[in-house]
């Protein structure tokens, strides 16, 4: 139990970072402040973010 646990919080984890990177890109950050904001190179969030 405690694994399914751990994998649905990082399934929710990486929706609130989706939807989180989705809206600070709306109000104007650059892919280099959100990366900074979640210690990841700008291209790294781009890569996966920018489609």
């Amino acid at each position: 139990m405690g694994l399914r646990a751990v994998g649905a919080l990082h399934r929710l984890a990486e929706q609130v970072e989706a939807l989180s990177v989705a809206l600070a890109r709306e109000q104007g950050w650059t892919w280099e402040q959100i990366g900074d904001a979640l210690g990841m190179s700008r291209q790294s969030v781009h890569a996966k973010y920018g489609k």
